[in-house]
């Protein structure tokens, strides 16, 4: 009996982020910092995988943490192809200038086999914050 592994490893999943401060939605006097998040996947894998599952823990400068589960990104499960991307952008706010996002994606790839795709920590900052 021949074992074929057609499993995709994580690292076949690359993911990007980029952020910016909304400070037309924020309102520092009481501590609300608006933030937006742009997300590019992309699958470098031989197989296409469906994003079934976010799951995002956000830390705020004064420690307090934040899990956002759920299923899919804005509201939908997207299919990736092989060499395909998906682009998204969504939001947070946050009671302190600066703070921090990570997480994973939990994705199925065409075998049915689940797959968690790690997001590493991002950082969520008013400019001229970090130097």
């Amino acid at each position: 009996m021949t074992n074929l592994d057609n499993s995709i490893n994580p690292s076949d999943i690359n993911v990007s982020v980029e952020t910016e401060y909304l400070a037309n939605q924020s309102t520092p006097d009481e501590n609300q910092f608006a933030f937006a998040y742009h997300i590019c996947i992309t699958n470098n894998s031989s197989y296409g995988v469906v994003l079934m599952h976010r799951h995002w823990i956000i830390i705020d400068g004064n420690e307090q943490r934040q899990e956002v589960k759920g299923a899919g990104v804005i509201g939908e499960q997207p299919l990736i192809p092989t060499n395909g991307k998906f682009q998204y952008s969504s939001g947070t706010v946050l009671n302190t200038p600066i703070g921090t996002m990570q997480g994973s994606y939990q994705m199925v790839d065409e075998f049915g086999s689940a797959l968690e795709v790690p997001i590493e920590p991002f950082l969520l900052a008013l400019p001229n914050q970090v130097h």
